[in-house]
């Protein structure tokens, strides 16, 4: 009987790991791992793709332009000036993603640093940082873009300062409230009575229990910030041709709608699948770093 309880105390009252836990319920999510899936494909095919094909992105062979898909040696067709379609989606693969993530981990710095001293401050530099980022919200994102993106010189550096620039106010509203709502929690107030400093308490103590948060967050804002970028390059305000993106490769394509419609469906297609992807892979984390989710 002895050995019978202590069998049922190791098995019963051992909790498994929380972050054993939380990839059990992610690798749940079937949405969200096909996402991940999509996503490991898209970059590795974007960032070693164009090392595997035989036809560089800015080759033009005007006797094979618009070639069908799976008509030749181009796999998936060329385009106006004959340039191989793939390589082109593999290498505006690179320009697009990279924004993304170099946007993505810009506006998680800035919306982090603006809503955890607005949250633990709170009072009038709380109110006074939270005014501004309900300021800068006011204004239509795509315009505010398109109005920066108009007084730059277009590159991948501008750009993505650009894209940063119109995504971290989402972040810092998101982290306001975290901190706002755990700077009240008793391992808080007992660090700042031990005499932690103030800067001690946000980056030991507050931000790594609002750490889910900013991860959703910021895996939801590669999303948008592939997405502006597409906007502006397709409006002829970002990356410039002859270098590919997938915004600029629609841009080209539209005058070709009717007559070579590949042109514009492989580029939208490239980019629906990687937002909606981390859209998948926002909803998986969210779900997965829930405490409040059962973790049997």
């Amino acid at each position: 009987m002895a050995n019978l309880q202590t069998l049922l105390d190791d098995t019963v009252l051992v909790p498994p790991p929380a972050e054993n836990a939380a990839w059990r319920r992610f690798r749940r999510h079937k949405l969200a791992m096909a996402g991940a899936v999509t996503i490991t494909v898209l970059f590795l095919g974007s960032f070693f793709g164009p090392y595997l094909l035989p036809f560089d992105d800015t080759r033009i062979d005007v006797m094979h332009r618009f070639a069908w898909p799976l008509s030749g040696a181009h796999w998936l067709g060329t385009d106006e000036l004959g340039r191989d379609i793939l390589a082109r989606l593999m290498m505006g693969g690179r320009i697009s993603l990279a924004i993304g993530f170099m946007a993505m981990v810009i506006a998680v710095v800035v919306g982090t640093t603006i809503g955890t001293v607005a949250g633990y401050y709170g009072g009038i530099i709380g109110s006074l940082l939270m005014r501004f980022v309900d300021a800068v919200l006011c204004f239509p994102t795509i315009f505010l873009l398109l109005a920066l993106a108009a007084l730059v010189e277009p590159s991948l550096v501008s750009m993505t300062l650009l894209v940063a620039a119109t995504a971290w106010m989402n972040v810092a509203r998101i982290v306001e409230g975290q901190i706002r709502s755990l700077r009240e929690q008793d391992y808080a107030v007992a660090a700042k009575a031990m005499g932690a400093s103030d800067w001690r308490v946000m980056v030991r103590s507050l931000l790594p229990n609002a750490m889910a948060a900013i991860v959703v967050a910021a895996t939801l804002n590669v999303a948008k910030a592939i997405l502006l970028e597409s906007y502006v390059s397709f409006l002829g305000y970002g990356i410039q041709p002859p270098v590919a993106s997938w915004g600029n490769m629609l841009n080209n394509a539209q005058i070709y709608l009717t007559s070579a419609p590949w042109l514009a469906i492989l580029p939208g297609l490239a980019i629906t699948l990687a937002v909606t992807s981390f859209n998948f892979i926002g909803d998986g984390l969210r779900d997965a770093l829930d405490p409040r989710m059962d973790i049997r």
